[in-house]
């Protein structure tokens, strides 16, 4: 079977199937806006949506085959070695993409959506991981494909725009980004599909289209803050996504890459509304308890902690939670016998114990999990 390959001129689509994309129109927008209304009431989301910006990296990254689990990255932030080198690579690649989503939030802050702003997040991205080598930041110069490991370009599933055509590509993207358009959502898909198919770096490509989703949504006004967790979709429908953004290229189907994409962002706003629910709940539930349990008044800078570091090494809290180190102690003792806190890695000799927070840490991954 031939390659697809790139289909030029046909961005942005001059005709869209508006009838078949109306019913998805409607129930996205307003689920989108629903988790925007929860995510304006919750008080620090960086702190308590910190496990859900984890898992996102964690699934964005599990799509182009990295295995570390949550669990794992956070047990390695915490002082705990991987099982082998490999899943160490896997970790660090989470770790840049929180990174890079944390680059280029602060640059949006001061600059437009822009190129710019990917090609500097894409610099974290990938420093020191595996494609530290393939010219971080830097449009490619080379011709690239997709297919399995090790195929030719014959025997590729798919063949990107030639290099020598991207930079003209990619101002018409740019453009795109923030042109006049009937609906910003179709506009985020459009955008999101011809980025993958426009594939402008050697490696991360679906990392950073991924990355944009939240990012533009914030920016175009749809969310408060750059937190939207799409991947879990992605991740569960995989060959789906994948088949709807070829069919882009080879039958220039937008329509349906379109009805996929606004499922996703309808499902996910449900997923992440639930989920941000649980966790508030959760927060509010401990904010009353822990003050009981431990009569501190550093009970709720404890908890607080917990909900950013829902895994972390017993001294890392001692040492940097701002709470005198003998209360500090006190606290950890009684959240573990009140079964608040598990011990994860038990301590030995100078090495400190790994606590876990479960019940965070099972809403995050959306199953029971510790």
């Amino acid at each position: 079977m031939m390659p697809v390959k790139y289909h030029e001129g046909k961005f942005p689509p001059q005709s869209m199937d508006w009838q078949r994309l109306i019913p998805f129109l409607g129930p996205a927008a307003a689920s989108l806006a629903r988790y925007d209304g929860m995510l304006a009431a919750i008080p620090n989301p960086e702190v308590l949506l910190s496990p859900l910006t984890t898992q996102e990296a964690v699934l964005s990254s599990r799509i182009e085959g990295t295995q570390a689990t949550m669990g794992e990255v956070l047990e390695f932030e915490a002082g705990h070695e991987p099982v082998s080198n490999e899943r160490r690579e896997d970790i660090h690649e989470i770790l840049n993409y929180r990174a890079a989503m944390k680059r280029a939030e602060d640059l949006l802050k001061v600059l437009p959506f822009s190129l710019r702003v990917i090609r500097e997040a894409h610099v974290v991205l990938l420093e020191g991981v595996r494609g530290q080598n393939k010219a971080p930041g830097e449009f490619r110069r080379i011709p690239n494909w997709i297919g399995p490991p090790g195929c030719t370009m014959e025997n590729s599933h798919y063949i990107p725009v030639s290099a020598e055509k991207l930079p003209e590509f990619m101002g018409k993207w740019e453009s795109f980004v923030y042109a006049p358009y009937p609906d910003v959502l179709v506009q985020l898909a459009l955008m999101h599909a011809e980025f993958e198919a426009l594939h402008p770096f050697l490696d991360g490509n679906g990392r950073l289209g991924r990355m944009m989703i939240p990012l533009y949504l914030w920016q175009r006004g749809m969310i408060q803050r750059p937190m939207f967790y799409i991947s879990a979709y992605f991740e569960a429908h995989r060959d789906q996504y994948y088949d709807r953004l070829l069919a882009v290229s080879r039958d220039d189907d937008w329509t349906g890459w379109c009805e996929f994409f606004l499922a996703a962002i309808k499902i996910q706003a449900e997923d992440n509304l639930k989920k941000a629910q649980d966790i508030l709940k959760l927060y509010e539930e401990m904010k009353n308890r822990i003050p009981q349990l431990t009569h501190s008044q550093f009970a709720i800078r404890a908890l607080d902690w917990l909900f950013s570091q829902p895994i972390f090494n017993r001294s890392a809290f001692i040492d940097s939670s701002e709470i005198p180190k003998p209360t500090a102690h006190r606290i950890l003792s009684v959240l573990e016998e009140n079964n608040i806190l598990k011990v994860l890695v038990p301590g030995s000799g100078r090495r400190s114990a790994v606590l876990v927070f479960p019940k965070l840490l099972n809403i995050a991954e959306g199953k029971e999990i510790v």
